[in-house]
């Protein structure tokens, strides 16, 4: 394909060291001060009562939005900054580029905050008055005439349980600075994407990712024959993860209404 023959990497280079492994130099090494580090305890988490999924249902917010969301845009920012810093990421072309990122920003984000071990808490808001639910419904009549004036709801109970698991199953498995790595060049190159046209080539890399990481898991960790399932399950732990949830949790509360798309162009165009 002429496609891959004009955005491939060098094939002896990719041979003799992994894609990955060349990030890895230019990584801080976080992973010794982080297990010296002791683990702050869980944030206390509210399990609705059995049978009942009205629980999960209720909206929530933020305890402390402010600081919450500063952490979480620290850790796009590395996010974003690591993608860029991978070589054959850059071989591809911007458009290639930007439909990545736009589907893969989420997921690596929730990687990102569980690498930083980022701890938030939730508060339940308040339920609706019959007046505030009347006048909620005339406001839904006139944004049908004007869609681009309505707003999405704010996170549930259920959607913020599902993020807190997904932290909590990274926490429990002690992942690496490696594993985390390899995990992130595994949700990033994902073949499956529509509009991308460098399939095969971006295939490769997820398959290499992935093969990296079986590879250092059988390494480091010999008696744990188990692990690299166990990471696997981390990686389809992601698909529950709601890339809208991310955008009104973390980012809407202290930037307000925001195009990631528009954000994620030109944070991909800057120099970070």
């Amino acid at each position: 394909m002429a496609c891959v023959a004009g955005c491939r990497c060098c094939t002896e280079r990719r041979r003799q060291s992994s894609i990955l492994y060349n990030i890895l130099k230019s990584e801080e090494r976080k992973e010794a001060a982080q297990q010296q580090q002791q683990q702050p305890p869980p944030p206390r988490q509210e399990a609705p009562g059995p049978g009942c999924s009205c629980g999960s249902r209720r909206r929530v917010a933020l305890r402390s939005p402010q600081v919450a969301g500063k952490a979480a845009s620290a850790v796009l920012v590395k996010t974003l900054r690591f993608v860029k810093s991978v070589p054959c990421f850059q071989e591809l072309p911007l458009d290639e580029q930007l439909v990545l990122v736009r589907s893969c920003w989420a997921p690596l984000l929730v990687l990102g905050l569980a690498q930083e071990r980022v701890h938030f808490e939730t508060v339940e808001t308040a339920e609706p008055s019959m007046l505030q639910r009347l006048l909620t419904d005339r406001r839904q009549e006139q944004q049908q005439h004007h869609p681009q004036s309505s707003s999405p709801p704010l996170p549930s109970a259920g959607e913020i349980q599902a993020i807190k698991g997904f932290l909590g199953k990274c926490w429990s498995l002690d992942i690496s600075t490696k594993e985390y790595a390899y995990l992130k060049g595994t949700v990033l190159f994902n073949p499956d994407l529509p509009g991308l046209q460098c399939v095969r080539y971006i295939q490769g890399l997820q398959r290499e990712a992935q093969q990296a990481l079986n590879e250092h898991v059988r390494l480091i960790h010999r008696g744990d024959q188990a692990r690299f399932a166990k990471l696997n399950v981390v990686l389809s732990l992601l698909r529950s993860i709601n890339a809208n949830v991310i955008a009104e949790l973390f980012f809407r509360p202290i930037i307000g209404t925001v195009n990631m798309d528009d954000m994620l162009l030109e944070m991909l165009c800057a120099k970070l």
